[in-house]
């Protein structure tokens, strides 16, 4: 179990430091747009000040015991040569999206009650595959409150994250997307897909021993820098993992048109703010994880592209 009183960035609460952040209002060019929009995403990332951040993964228990899941390895091993990374190709959930309003607060809990299902289906046999236990399904709380009380700690400023306890919760804050569809929703459906299948990605990542090797990892460094880099790793790896599990359901998902043109301007704006604490990642590296993820649905080792760990730290600045 990790210790949360550890959990710490040099003094700086983690759930403060990596999950406190406001929702963004978008520029008045996106502002306008509807889901028939054409704009470029690049037009779009030029005239958006600041960068989305999707949220993050924190740790209070072990995870479930899976039927091969190594405990005794060395934290380095479990985070650079999962078994997980040797895994097959993400099989298509064969889900739909479904085709409901985000304007309320029941449109959302259906949208990502129905999103859930599918990320569920689509993880279950890589899971099996790496030896974890691939039944387990974690809670999706969606809510409407800038503060929440999770067992992994206090968590405000509208961010959705992961808390690895029980048997895993993610938490979305309604709000945010309710807030987004007013200004474009095709937008806010492309935010509210990503996001959560960044933290499904959390989930894949406490299942296989990932994320609470890399919180001892973290809490084991003794500068300051090396903790914001371990955590850019592990949070760069949940993007690449969301990305990878979309792009294995882009046949029935509408990863395509607006839909998609939304999606790439998520995923490249979104990352560290300007000024703030580096513990998810430049844009650009965003960018290029949840690509190498998404580009990767033929590829036999789907999870194998998402090794962040095993990357140069230029790739996880």
């Amino acid at each position: 179990m990790v210790n949360l009183s550890r959990i710490t960035l040099r003094g700086v609460a983690a759930v403060g430091a990596l999950a406190g952040f406001a929702a963004l209002a978008l520029p008045n060019a996106q502002a306008a747009q509807t889901s028939s929009t054409t704009t470029t995403a690049a037009a779009q990332a030029a005239e958006t000040p600041k960068p989305i951040q999707i949220g993050t993964g924190l740790v209070a228990g072990p995870p479930p015991a899976g039927d091969a899941l190594s405990t005794k390895s060395s934290l380095t091993n479990v985070v650079r040569y999962n078994k997980l990374y040797k895994t097959g190709a993400i099989p298509t959930s064969k889900c739909h999206e479904l085709n409901v309003s985000l304007r309320t607060f029941a449109g959302v809990v259906a949208y990502e009650n129905n999103l859930y299902k599918c990320l569920y289906g689509s993880w279950a046999l890589p899971l099996k595959q790496a030896g974890a236990a691939y039944k387990v399904a974690p809670k999706l709380v969606v809510h409407n409150s800038s503060a929440v009380n999770s067992k992994c700690g206090v968590v405000t400023g509208g961010t959705a994250f992961f808390c690895g306890v029980d048997n895993g919760y993610i938490y979305i804050p309604a709000y945010v997307i309710i807030n987004y569809w007013k200004q474009s929703p095709t937008m806010a459906r492309a935010y509210a897909t990503f996001t959560l299948s960044h933290e499904y990605g959390h989930h894949v990542q406490w299942l296989t021993g990932i994320l609470n090797a890399s919180w001892a990892r973290q809490n084991a460094f003794s500068t300051y820098a090396a903790q914001l880099e371990e955590s850019r790793r592990r949070e760069l790896q949940a993007s690449c993992l969301g990305g990878a599990v979309d792009g294995a359901n882009k046949r029935n998902y509408p990863f395509s048109g607006g839909f998609m043109t939304q999606y790439n301007w998520v995923i490249s704006n979104s990352g560290d703010q300007p000024g703030g604490v580096r513990d998810h990642g430049a844009i650009k590296n965003h960018a290029f994880w949840v690509t190498a993820g998404f580009n990767a649905r033929h590829s036999y080792t789907v999870a194998g592209n998402c090794n962040t760990f095993n990357a140069s730290s230029a790739y996880v600045a």
